[in-house]
């Protein structure tokens, strides 16, 4: 019973706090509300008992990932970015209307053709596979060592590219007598 709880109330914040992250105004707003939710995500692991990718989702996305974002909108400095228009404003508060009602007309659909506990042990062999670190690496550097060298490499070309943006619009600063900036 109070798992059932505990699984609406990480539910409840994930969803909740995603919404918030699409219909924030500020940026840094929106990153904390990210940060929400990727808490809500991590919950929902622990109650699958997925410890480790409950760590993982902590340490990587709502740590480093939120920072990334965090360093980018320093860099762009927001203010200087041009303001939405009504219109586009208002167009997405209807594709969040369409996609709520969705949701909502998804969850009120009958919910016969699920699986059932038995047919779920009969899949997975009555064992769910362990999601330790070991496993984790096994998998990430056998089947996945592509996917994941093409990551690395994009998060590479990524970080050059904020380096040179930062690097090239950098504003002049003027120098002192007798000292420097």
């Amino acid at each position: 019973m109070v798992t059932d709880w505990l699984f609406y109330f990480f539910a409840a914040l994930t969803v909740i706090a995603g919404f918030l992250v699409a219909l924030s105004r500020s940026p840094v707003n929106a990153a904390m509300n990210m940060i929400l939710s990727f808490i809500g995500i991590a919950g929902l692991f622990v109650l699958l008992e997925t410890f480790f990718l409950a760590v993982l989702q902590i340490l990587v996305y709502a740590g480093a990932i939120v920072v990334l974002f965090l360093f980018i909108i320093m860099l762009i400095d927001p203010e200087r970015l041009p303001k939405p228009h009504k219109l586009s404003t208002i167009g997405s508060a209807l594709v969040a209307a369409g996609l709520t009602a969705g949701w909502f007309a998804v969850l009120q659909a009958p919910t016969v053709a699920l699986p059932t506990k038995v047919a779920a042990e009969s899949f997975t062999g009555g064992r769910a596979p362990a999601a330790t670190a070991r496993v984790f690496g096994e998998v990430l550097f056998s089947q996945y060592l592509l996917p994941f060298e093409v990551a690395g490499f994009l998060l590479l070309i990524a970080m050059l590219g904020v380096i040179v943006i930062s690097k090239h619009y950098r504003p002049a600063t003027t120098r002192k007598e007798g000292g420097s900036v």
